[in-house]
């Protein structure tokens, strides 16, 4: 049933996108597609920043680099690869418009950069955009539209991780996977199928439905053949651009370990099918692949310092995102990784903190106290963790240490939402409230 489903869904895709492709056609404007389709065909020069202006992905990318010629010509609208890409145009747009976009100059053009050390030829057909959910998904879409999610960067922990990922995105582009996918479904679909789709999906919802993960890459499901096809080109691509040849073997141990760690039973089970990388399948046979590939390499670098310099602003931020998914386990030992080198402690002690303060189990109040003790030794640990203190000496009647805790809170986040109500407290603790 499942895979009817799926089949279903990307069958009616491609009767979406032939639908697109002719209004497109129809239209002597075309303004998303021609928009998109103009910054893909001109090498424009470089762009000025300008200081505390939030600038869109295209302009950052700009600034990065002039943008080379893109390798491919536009299709005809009037084809199926040609519709994917009308298709493609709209769901980055919508990225465009969305507000989980990541509009940060600096990280743009750094990734922009990773990406083209490993796209080679292919530089100029990619449109990065950073989007910030909190799981690990990176896809780029036939028309070269790419996105690179907040939970991925979070869990990369190199530049040269990160290049064998944005690598292996660029091999199903390459290869143009969604399009032999998209060709093989519908070649096996009957006419009683396709009467049926066109019945059950006359509306929105299964193009909303494929819509939602921002890419069509991520719909397809690509078969085990090319998500190895994938790792191999991405493997190669990564080491020709002068990368550690283990960075995608040890990122997917990671990830599969991660799975592991999960609260969830069902994910558990499921392996990475069903959780942080479900549009990707892993194996470990494409683990052993890639240690056997690496076993051959040579050199190559990590650059892991550069890569934590580049995400250490947004690790809070993403941090506090990732909790949101309630899945302590996995959110656990994604602390512990960035915690190896001994970096960034205060942020990551604060939100060990955090983790046991919500999850409330057996001993988890004195362990949140703890890591959030731990944290406030740290020079970087969020002004939240000596309100949280604040909160535990309150509840145990430390009165004098609930007013230094929360003074100190306020001191260090002076624009903080809850300043009035802590501020209250501290006047009742003090005395001077009911």
């Amino acid at each position: 049933m499942k895979r009817l489903l799926a089949a279903a869904s990307v069958l009616a895709l491609a009767l979406a996108t032939e639908a697109a492709a002719q209004e497109t056609q129809a239209s002597p404007e075309a303004p998303i597609a021609s928009a998109i389709a103009q910054d893909v065909a001109t090498g424009v020069e470089p762009i000025a920043a300008t200081p505390d202006v939030a600038i869109s992905p295209s302009a950052t990318i700009q600034q990065a680099m002039t943008r080379p010629a893109p390798s491919r010509v536009r299709p005809a609208i009037n084809t199926d690869e040609g519709g994917l890409w009308g298709m493609s145009d709209r769901t980055e747009q919508e990225a465009r418009n969305s507000g989980q976009l990541e509009n940060d100059a600096a990280l743009n053009a750094y990734l922009y950069e990773v990406a083209c050390r490993v796209a080679a030829d292919a530089c100029g057909d990619i449109r990065l955009y950073v989007m910030n959910r909190p799981y690990f998904n990176a896809s780029m879409a036939p028309n070269g539209y790419t996105e690179v999610w907040s939970g991925l960067l979070l869990r990369v922990e190199d530049e040269a991780q990160l290049a064998f990922v944005l690598g292996h995105e660029i091999g199903h582009y390459r290869e143009r996977h969604s399009l032999a996918m998209l060709r093989t479904i519908r070649s096996r679909a009957g006419v009683a199928m396709v009467f049926s789709i066109i019945t059950v999906g006359a509306g929105v919802g299964i193009i909303g439905d494929i819509v939602y993960l921002g890419t069509i890459a991520s719909v397809f499901g690509f078969s085990r053949e090319n998500e190895s096809e994938a790792d191999m080109i991405g493997f190669d691509h990564a080491v020709a651009a002068g990368y550690d040849a283990h960075a995608g073997d040890l990122l997917w141990q990671n990830l599969l370990a991660e799975t592991q760690a999960s609260d969830n039973p069902d994910v558990r089970r499921q392996e990475t099918r069903g959780s942080i990388f479900r549009t990707h399948p892993l194996s470990a046979d494409r683990v052993e692949a890639l240690e056997e590939r690496a076993a051959a390499a040579t050199g190559g670098e990590t650059h892991r310092e550069r890569y934590r310099a580049a995400i250490r602003p947004f690790l809070g931020e993403w941090l506090r995102s990732d909790l949101r998914r309630r899945d302590y386990g996995q959110t656990a030992l994604l602390l512990d990784r960035l915690g190896a080198h001994g970096e960034d402690l205060g942020v990551i002690e604060y939100y060990r903190g955090e983790i046991n303060r919500l999850r409330r189990g057996e001993g988890d109040r004195e362990r949140a106290f703890q890591h959030y003790s731990n944290a406030i030794a740290q020079p970087d640990a969020p002004a939240a963790a000596w309100r949280e203190l604040g909160e535990y000496a309150s509840r145990d009647g430390r009165n004098a240490d609930a007013v230094a805790l929360f003074t100190t809170y306020l001191e260090r986040a002076p624009q903080a939402g809850d300043r009035a109500l802590v501020e209250a407290r501290i006047q009742q603790l003090s005395g001077g409230g009911q």
